[in-house]
């Protein structure tokens, strides 16, 4: 799918936290002619990685809190809209039995397909989410919304969480993660978008991580804790 705005290439470009100076190195005006598949067309042709996320802390922080959060050890079958160059997508493949990773742009296909290569539970698809939502997958137990929500606009948002809550399991969790500091290209802010997930996907808070720069929230339609769920503690 999409991502939020480039990561430059030299710490010149950066901002004063250390972000993706935005929209330096790009040509293509996000929502111009060619849309989103040029802007990620501009992005790709200068690194295979533009974002840092397979060196930059920022991102190896985000990826385990993100692992960390989720109330399930294991999951059976899950979907990971939005992957990029298959960062995450690799971590996530040792939680899950079968995972569906998709992205918009050609190239993040082929390179999260080379981050997985042998992996057989993992599959790896060009897809425009929420207009290509995999019905034919069946009914997922995990689906993680990573970096991408913020590029969609309220009428896409609205369809992406009904996708969302007719594709989740009775037991199935729902994670988003996204940046929250604005930059030009975003159609709606990470507070925003997790707020129509948190009204509309029909599913109880698990769990909230928020800070300056991030913000992750757990959902599912099991409202009981991690300790819950082994047995600790009684539930309520």
């Amino acid at each position: 799918m999409i991502r939020r705005s480039a990561r430059p290439l030299t710490r010149s470009h950066l901002d004063p936290f250390g972000r993706p100076a935005k929209s330096r190195h790009v040509t293509t005006e996000f929502g111009g002619p060619g849309g989103a598949a040029n802007y990620f067309d501009d992005l790709y042709r200068e690194s295979d990685d533009p974002w840092n996320l397979r060196k930059g802390w920022y991102e190896k922080r985000k990826r385990a809190l993100t692992l960390a959060l989720l109330p399930h050890q294991h999951y059976r079958n899950a979907f990971e809209p939005g992957c990029a160059n298959g960062e995450l997508t690799v971590e996530l493949a040792s939680r899950c039995g079968a995972l569906l990773s998709v992205d918009l742009h050609e190239r993040a296909v082929q390179l999260t397909r080379e981050r997985v290569a042998g992996v057989a539970h993992v599959r790896v698809e060009q897809r425009t989410v929420p207009r290509d939502w995999p019905q034919e997958a069946g009914l997922f137990n995990l689906i993680v919304i990573s970096e991408f929500a913020y590029y969609l606009d309220a009428t896409e948002l609205r369809a992406l969480a009904a996708c969302i809550s007719t594709s989740l399991t009775p037991d199935g969790t729902l994670l988003a993660c996204h940046w929250r500091r604005p930059f030009m290209e975003a159609r709606a802010s990470a507070d925003t978008a997790h707020a129509l997930f948190d009204a509309c996907c029909g599913l109880a808070r698990l769990t909230r991580h928020v800070d300056d720069d991030i913000r992750i929230d757990v959902w599912s339609r099991d409202a009981r804790s991690v300790a819950q769920r082994e047995g600790l503690v009684c539930s309520a």
